[in-house]
């Protein structure tokens, strides 16, 4: 796994790894429920992110899921993570400037042929003025897998060092997360909810999320 966090620990870090200074395996940090490879936004080790997939390919064997956070940038280091992986899930938020660059890093997704599985919309407020999953879709031709409403809490967690699904694991963004992960991992998500007794219609991501479901691993 991998993660763009700021470290200030002197700890081997994934750019120890890419600079052939520290063996992979050597860079993996064990915490409560995971593994991370972290690196650093303060770092200046001169690296070839280019050298990612070759870095990882030892560890396939080793867990189930590699999960490959990237900059939004289209870069070297976004152009790495998508060689490195099987398989895309792009991050964006609903408004014009940031769909803007989630359209280049899906069009340079789709050149180099690498599946993106769906978009994740983050920090969500749910206000008219938000470009709606309607609008996204057509406009990115990709499915939304996922809405994460904006929650001050995820900042209250992260100033605590937890994750915010630990932190308020009943808000709403806590179970969209749940319910993402469990996508991911073939299982699913099917908690007691009023709703079905009243025949609400599902939300659009629920929808998605089923059928992907079905695609993949029906």
């Amino acid at each position: 796994m991998s993660a763009r966090l700021p470290v200030l620990l002197p700890l081997e870090i994934l750019h120890h790894a890419l600079n052939k200074t520290a063996n992979i395996s050597d860079t993996i940090h064990s915490l409560d429920k995971f593994d991370v490879i972290p690196s650093s936004i303060f770092c200046r080790i001169k690296i070839n992110p280019l050298k990612l997939k070759d870095k990882i390919s030892s560890l396939r064997r080793r867990y189930d899921i590699i999960l490959i956070d990237s900059s939004s940038s289209l870069n070297e280091e976004i152009l790495s993570a998508m060689i490195a992986s099987d398989e895309l899930f792009v991050v964006t938020t609903p408004d014009y400037s940031t769909l803007s660059r989630t359209l280049k890093a899906v069009k340079l997704a789709k050149q180099r042929r690498t599946p993106i599985n769906g978009l994740i919309l983050n920090k969500v407020h749910n206000k008219n003025f938000e470009l709606s999953i309607d609008e996204i879709e057509k406009t990115a031709e990709v499915p939304v897998l996922a809405v994460i409403p904006y929650d001050i809490n995820v900042l209250r967690a992260l100033s605590e060092f937890m994750p915010s699904t630990a932190y308020r694991p009943k808000s709403a963004g806590s179970k969209e997360y749940r319910k993402l992960a469990a996508l991911m991992i073939g299982e699913k998500y099917k908690p007691f909810k009023a709703r079905s007794l009243f025949r609400i219609t599902p939300k659009r991501q629920d929808i998605n999320r089923e059928i992907f479901y079905e695609r993949v691993f029906g």
